[in-house]
């Protein structure tokens, strides 16, 4: 079986700044050094850095003294990192300059007084930053119907400001545009998503279109991964959401000459080469 591997797969440049500053921070050994939740959307990484000495905790509560980093999706608010430095701990900010950015203007567009639409999952953490960072009212949704009904009941205020999750898929976020400029007077826009998450998007479509079958591997929480592999389906191909080579089932590839192979922004090289290897094996 022909496998085609996605030039454009696995760690984005947010992923590896933060990865990084974590291991380095492990090194030091002189503090305990722990993440505020989950570094990355990916439990193998996660679990290297436990080996490595780096725990994950939920709250500040949990840490008396050493190193916290902040993780990748951001922080609830800017209080935390106050109220850990208050706490006498070393703070490691290791928040995606993309995230960084989409909380940058979603706090602009509430101080300029707009109605802002985020198009992502509300319950994400990244999502959860980005409100905690705004200081106002959000409506955060991928549903059409739900932002038909919110801005009807502003009817008198139509000043709309859209900004979209990083790992949203561009499509989606240009429709909740282009409706946005059809029921509203003023519709300021940025483009929020990571020009990674585009490429890597792009790519998947791409290759989808032109084997029999596609394994994407990434972290089953990861939303970016979790798109590439709904773009995938949509050129009606069967599409595999694994996060190790392990999960792989030989019977899958009945009668497929050639799949193709993607990885979601946070999944390492060495989980990708041990899907591949496992993958050319099959007869």
């Amino acid at each position: 079986m022909e496998v085609i591997i996605a030039e454009h797969a696995g760690f984005c440049f947010g992923v590896k700044r933060a990865v990084k500053m974590a291991f380095t921070a492990a090194e030091s050994k002189e503090k305990s050094v722990h993440t505020l939740g989950p570094l990355i959307h990916n439990p193998q990484v996660v679990g290297r850095l436990s080996e490595q000495g780096v725990e994950k905790v939920d709250s500040l509560t949990e840490i008396n003294d050493g190193i916290v980093i902040l993780r990748s999706h951001g922080v609830a608010s800017p209080q935390v990192a106050i109220d850990a430095k208050s706490k006498g701990l070393t703070v490691i900010d290791a928040t995606c300059p993309f995230v960084t950015n989409a909380q940058r203007y979603a706090k602009l567009l509430v101080d300029e007084g707009y109605l802002v639409i985020m198009v992502g999952d509300r319950h994400h953490p990244e999502t959860l930053s980005v409100l905690g960072h705004a200081g106002g009212d959000i409506l955060v949704t991928e549903d059409f119907d739900e932002i038909q009904t919110w801005l009807n009941r502003f009817a008198n205020k139509k000043r709309v400001g859209v900004i979209s999750q990083t790992t949203q898929t561009f499509q989606k976020f240009s429709d909740v545009v282009s409706l946005c400029l059809k029921l509203c007077e003023e519709v300021k826009v940025f483009n929020t998503i990571c020009y990674a998450t585009e490429e890597r998007q792009d790519e998947a479509e791409k290759i989808a279109r032109e084997v029999q079958s596609m394994v994407v591997v990434g972290g089953k929480n990861s939303a970016n991964t979790t798109h590439l592999a709904d773009i995938c389906r949509q050129e009606g191909i069967p599409v595999y959401h694994i996060e190790t080579a392990g999960e792989i089932k030989n019977s899958w590839f009945n009668g497929i000459q050639r799949t193709g192979v993607t990885a979601g922004a946070s999944t390492p090289d060495w989980i990708i080469k041990e899907v591949v290897e496992q993958l050319q094996k099959v007869q």
